[in-house]
């Protein structure tokens, strides 16, 4: 398929790339090209609104292309990736959710002070916030803006720490605007990570160096960095077109601990305030379990322990605090630890959702560990967030947590998924809010 030239998914202009994913589409209508469908389903998609090889509208067309039946958007402290996502699914035909992943800080909590799910941090924890409705966006928008700052005045002080620490390198320093700033989405609406400082701080080696050998020697002679077998051959290889996310991924492993700072309470908010928010707008809360990692699927995780000791303090904590569902990443954990993990989110009545973190061109957009009977209630749960998510933008009262929902009064929560997710499936791809009109006229 010469003709299947996807580059300008990636276009700096939005409108070019929704336009080519129009031309995609006619392309494979016209050409009878044929997609290969799963029953897969993730939640969990970073694009360039916060860290990622890919735009929103690049990544529904990876979605779409693997044959997922359903894609979501969740970027960090960002819904800006949302209307372009949106749009996108829909031209392509594919289900979609939208959401955003944010830090909070657990003081006040029973589990105040202990490492959650955050390699960097005691005492604060990733959230996502699930089936966020249309209309709520620019809300959203706004509760993000003052955490978006604080994040960036961290990421300038931090960016200073990197240029003490390169400044025998023999290399440029980094300049804020320039050199991070104008790499990232942050004009539009997007978050700055610590990745983009570390995608800073690889373009300017590669500048030094070059790819190949000299690189190898930089790292490893110069910086005095061990480079796995794997890893050196990624390397040599200068036409690897994963390159400089290889590259992040090894100074992640060995230089963000030397320059990261704490984030304040004001950049991680309270958990409380951050969970109420997320209720207040008929969205879905979920705390992120990470669990004793023993293998990462991006790479870049060292084996550590996290919340596995003290899961049963934790579950019926964040239930007490208000959130509604536990995310998790069924590739990441062993069968051992997911196992235990449904046991007490059914005691606890908590929502199970599944997202595979995607934010590196190395990932699969596969995932088919979700197809496996232990993992249906995953499936059910993401069209149950579909049909929330447009019927609770249609009309707030049919938000599934909305205990006057009239769909659901006297359902228990597998019931009331098990609902949503039928009418999810009924819900046509391409024009979602016409599903939603005529449905509402049953209701």
């Amino acid at each position: 398929m010469e003709e299947l030239n996807i580059s300008k998914l990636n276009d700096p202009c939005l409108l070019i790339r929704l336009s080519e994913i129009e031309r995609i589409v006619s392309l494979f209508k016209e050409k009878n090209y044929q997609i290969l469908k799963t029953k897969e389903v993730n939640n969990h998609i970073h694009t360039i609104y916060s860290f990622s090889p890919y735009s929103p509208s690049m990544a529904a067309y990876l979605a779409w292309q693997a044959g997922l039946q359903t894609a979501g958007i969740m970027d960090h402290d960002s819904v800006a990736g949302c209307p372009e996502f949106v749009s996108a699914c829909k031209r392509l035909g594919i289900n979609s959710t939208q959401g955003f992943e944010l830090r909070a800080n657990f003081s006040g909590t029973k589990v105040e002070e202990k490492k959650l799910n955050n390699p960097d941090s005691k005492n604060i924890g990733y959230i996502a916030i699930h089936g966020i409705p249309e209309r709520r966006w620019n809300e959203v928008e706004k509760f993000l803006k003052p955490i978006q700052q604080m994040r960036n005045r961290r990421n300038k002080e931090m960016v200073e720490k990197l240029n003490h620490l390169i400044e025998n390198w023999g290399i440029e320093k980094i300049d804020f605007y320039p050199d991070v700033y104008a790499i990232s989405q942050a004009k539009e609406g997007g978050s700055i990570t610590e990745r983009h400082l570390l995608y800073a701080l690889a373009k300017k080696i590669l500048q030094k160096t070059g790819k190949g050998k000299s690189l190898l020697s930089f790292l490893q002679d110069n910086l005095k960095v061990d480079i796995s077998e794997k890893l050196t051959i990624f390397l040599l290889n200068q036409g690897n077109i994963h390159y400089i996310y290889d590259l992040i991924g090894v100074l992640k492993s060995n230089f963000l601990d030397q320059i990261y700072i704490q984030p304040n309470a004001q950049e991680c908010i309270s958990v409380f305030d951050a969970v109420k928010f997320a209720n207040d707008i008929n969205a879905i809360p979920a705390y992120a379990y990470l669990g004793d990692v023993i293998s990462s699927p991006t790479g870049d995780k060292k084996a550590e322990k996290f919340e596995d000791d003290f899961l049963d303090q934790l579950i019926p904590e964040i239930k007490s605090i208000g959130f509604k569902s536990v995310t998790y990443m069924p590739p990441r954990n062993t069968f051992a630890q997911l196992q235990r993990l449904q046991r007490i989110c059914r005691k606890y009545d908590l929502m199970e959702i599944s997202g595979v973190d995607i934010n590196s061109s190395r990932q699969s957009f596969h995932c088919p560990i979700i197809l496996k009977p232990e993992f249906s209630n995953l499936v059910e749960a993401t069209w149950a967030l579909i049909a929330h998510q447009k019927l609770v933008n249609h009309n707030e009262k049919y938000a599934l947590f909305n205990n006057c929902n009239p769909l659901l009064k006297k359902k228990s929560l597998r019931e009331k998924i098990k609902i949503y997710a039928e009418m999810g499936r009924k819900i046509n791809a391409n024009n979602p809010e016409k599903t939603i009109e005529k449905l509402s006229f049953s209701l």
